[in-house]
């Protein structure tokens, strides 16, 4: 896999040690054991997958090159380049300026942007209203399109089984900015229709089998479908996408669901032709790191705790999974851990901030479980695990504990 130029400042010499040791000794990704790492009075069980993925890196190399090599040029950034605040704000004391928000909302209006200045399009993609947009301004993206090729891959899924015919149901969040791209993406060829979640594929199931009335579906799902979309037509031949950063586990659970659906009501007979397979269209990343967090859950440990930027989806999915077995913490940095042995933390389902006083377990030695969302620099999950140390009595030395997990994977 291809190699990107990235800033020193969101590398780590002792994740990147434990990462490089545990890529020599897997290859192809086959174990998804966590890397142990005993402290002594503290036991750190890492993901083995945690992380800028394929699709960060490449849209951070972009951008930091696209700075350096045009000096005193007008950049700006569609919204936000990923859901990274730390990241976001280093792009912004360099210059970059921002026209949407994460939600799509206006920072700049748009008149800003004069023809010849630079737009770098994030590593979600953008709408193709956005991209004619642009293009009438005169905008400069061509060369500075960060959209993430597993998005691009969703993208192109949904224009084959669109043009052969199928409507696209798209697991996502609908203000999410990459299930508003991939939604105008395959709303261009097919019908389509955006659903969050398990309940709401049991509702949209309710309609293929004509058990509710057509109006009241325009009500359940209003603004998340395609212009025209009619139920009683375009639901008889449907294929499932996703926005990538969702849980891969729902996202099949939710096309198996429907597949059944289709079976029961077309047949044995009809169901090739009624429900396009695209289990393809998974992210690896996004699998990769939530199998490697199903493999930290076994581990019998105490406490977890996540890092990522608080609006990252993929990073809040693996907060909810950790929530199932443990206490889990969800911070956006070390600075979240205070000196007095408390922690702020980020709470999903209020959508708030919380403070937690001594959340260490009161034990002669703590098992903890760290990992992090793919838009998060191992830079910080080591500065977690340093701050974390730091409050612990009796540690052993870093690089003793380095050098016995070298030996263990010899």
């Amino acid at each position: 896999m291809k190699q990107f130029d990235i800033p020193a400042i969101y590398r780590s010499n002792a994740i990147g040690r434990v990462k490089d040791i545990r890529k020599k000794a897997d290859p192809r990704k086959k174990d998804f054991s966590p890397s142990r790492l005993d402290f002594g009075s503290l036991e750190v069980f890492l993901a083995r997958h945690f992380g800028f993925c394929y699709g960060v890196e490449n849209a951070i190399e972009i951008s930091y090159r696209t700075l350096q090599e045009n000096p005193g040029k007008n950049v700006f950034l569609l919204s936000q380049m990923i859901h990274n605040p730390h990241v976001n704000d280093d792009l912004h004391r360099l210059g970059v300026r921002f026209i949407h928000d994460t939600e799509g909302r206006e920072i700049l209006p748009l008149e800003t942007v004069k023809s010849g200045d630079i737009v770098i399009i994030p590593a979600f993609g953008t709408t193709l209203e956005m991209e004619e947009k642009l293009r009438l301004i005169g905008a400069l993206t061509a060369s500075f399109n960060t959209t993430c090729p597993f998005v691009e891959k969703v993208w192109n899924r949904s224009e084959k089984i669109g043009l052969e015919g199928y409507s696209i149901i798209i697991h996502g969040k609908f203000r999410h900015e990459e299930t508003r791209a991939t939604f105008s993406h395959s709303s261009r060829h097919s019908k389509s229709l955006v659903i969050l979640n398990m309940e709401e594929a049991e509702l949209l199931a309710r309609y293929i089998q004509g058990e509710l009335p057509v109006d009241r579906f325009y009500m359940d799902f209003d603004g998340r479908f395609s212009a025209g979309f009619n139920p009683e037509s375009d639901l008889d031949r449907i294929g499932v996408v996703n926005q990538t950063t969702m849980l891969a586990s729902e996202t099949q659970a939710i096309a198996e669901y429907l597949k059944g659906v289709m079976f029961q009501k077309y047949g044995e007979a009809e169901i090739k032709h009624r429900f396009a397979d695209t289990r393809d269209t998974l992210c690896y990343a996004t699998n990769d790191n939530q199998q490697a967090t199903y493999a930290l859950l076994e581990t019998g440990a105490d406490m977890a705790i996540v890092v990522g930027g608080y609006n990252s989806s993929n990073t809040s999915h693996l907060v909810e999974l950790c929530e199932e077995k443990l206490p889990t913490y969800f911070i956006s940095s070390a600075s979240e851990i205070d000196s007095e042995g408390g922690i702020r933390h980020f709470n999903i389902h209020k959508g708030e901030m919380e403070y937690t006083p001594g959340f260490m377990p009161k034990k002669s030695k703590v098992r903890l479980i760290l990992t992090s969302g793919a838009s998060c620099p191992d830079s910080q999950v080591e500065e977690v695990l340093t701050r974390l140390l730091s409050g612990m009595a009796s540690c052993r030395d870093s690089e003793t504990v380095l050098q016995d997990f070298e030996k263990a994977y010899a």
